[in-house]
């Protein structure tokens, strides 16, 4: 399982394309997820632009594949990928979905 900080560098994005360009990056996040391979994802309320992925694949190999097909990728995003091991998961919590 992987935990990725993905931060838009909204300094380099093209005015004229902003628009596309957060729409596609959205549309990636939906796929990606009806495939499974993302777990949870949502924008970081403390910070602009940025936001986290619980991503679950079966290894980084792939993850960057993935990765590498998000619209701001490479050098409109950063994107600090750490691994992780989830030993606790709480039984409720589709119900903090949105919160």
């Amino acid at each position: 399982m992987y935990l990725i900080d993905v931060t838009i560098q909204s300094n380099r994005i093209p005015t004229d394309k902003a628009e596309e360009l957060l729409q596609a990056h959205r549309s990636w996040f939906t796929g990606q997820a009806e495939k499974g391979n993302f777990l949870l994802v949502g924008p970081y309320l403390d910070k602009g632009m940025s936001g986290l992925i619980v991503a679950y694949v079966s290894d980084r190999e792939e993850l960057e594949e993935i990765l590498s097909q998000d619209a701001y990728y490479p050098d409109l995003a950063t994107y600090e990928v750490r691994e992780f091991k989830a030993n606790i998961i709480a039984e409720d919590i589709t119900d903090y979905k949105g919160k």
